[in-house]
């Protein structure tokens, strides 16, 4: 990151470049984030991405990490927001379903998030990114699960809900009428019942 990046101006301009690249990211995957576009979305100059980032690479980085915190935050809050004595089974599985698949319930939307996973392995820089978003993410389930009641699920068990959600995912991809969360709902409520 040059000098420039750390004055106010410098940091508000990095921030929309991450900010619009993280869009385009959840928009239409790996392939849609060029400097050019994210130049145009965050409404910047062409050179602003390469003046803020040293690479192609780096703002890719920037925004798997800024989209990955945004979700985790917004899982915090939303745990906050649930009741303790009132938290039923559907609650929580759909507070872990918008953790795992995301809010956006379109078919879209999910089918890119499992591309982005997938893309992780073919860009190695993102890997230790990840790896760390996971934890955090797993901490975050583990907190939910204990503070509503499922005192039973351990660190391998959650391991075990996790891959159960996103076989269940995957099958429903290819479907006729494919409604992966529908389908990830119903084992997840059943596993945990």
């Amino acid at each position: 990151m040059t000098s420039a990046a750390t004055t106010p101006k410098g940091e508000r301009r990095r921030a929309a470049l991450v900010a619009a690249a993280a869009e385009l990211l959840a928009e239409g995957g790996f392939d849609v984030v060029r400097h050019r576009a994210v130049a145009e979305r965050a409404g910047l100059p062409l050179a602003s991405t390469t003046y803020y980032f040293d690479s192609l690479d780096e703002l890719l980085s920037a925004a798997m990490e800024h989209h990955g915190r945004t979700e985790l935050a917004a899982g915090r809050a939303r745990l906050a927001e649930l009741a303790t004595e009132s938290r039923d089974v559907d609650a929580v599985v759909e507070l872990v379903l918008d953790l795992l698949l995301g809010q956006d319930r379109s078919f879209e939307a999910v089918v890119l998030r499992y591309e982005r996973f997938v893309g992780t392995a073919r860009r190695p820089h993102l890997r230790p990114l990840m790896r760390t978003l996971a934890v955090e993410l797993r901490e975050l389930l583990t907190e939910i699960f204990t503070r509503s009641g499922f005192t039973d699920i351990d660190a391998e068990r959650l391991e075990r809900l996790i891959s159960l959600v996103d076989g269940a995912v995957v099958n429903a991809l290819i479907e006729v009428a494919p409604d992966p969360r529908a389908v990830a709902a119903r084992v997840l409520r059943e596993a945990l019942s």
